[in-house]
């Protein structure tokens, strides 16, 4: 089943924060609307919305993990 993953399912424990950072936090904000378009891409990518090859859906995956990674540390740190 294809799914999009939000961070607000990603980190339920953080889900105030994250609505609070989105707002009031520059740096955030733009990871959030960074991680929200990969992750759209990918979910067009699994869909067959949007073809591409199996290393440049890869490539989405990991610059997905990287950002979920880096918004973690963040949350983590704020």
């Amino acid at each position: 089943m294809l799914k999009k993953h939000p961070l607000q399912e990603e980190f339920p424990e953080f889900e105030s924060k994250i609505n609070d950072l989105k707002v009031s936090n520059e740096h955030f904000k733009k990871l959030f609307e960074t991680y929200d378009e990969v992750d759209h891409e990918i979910y067009r990518v699994e869909s067959d919305t949007e073809p591409a090859s199996d290393e440049a859906a890869n490539q989405l995956r990991i610059k997905r993990l990287h950002l979920k990674d880096e918004i973690y540390q963040f949350l983590q740190d704020n």
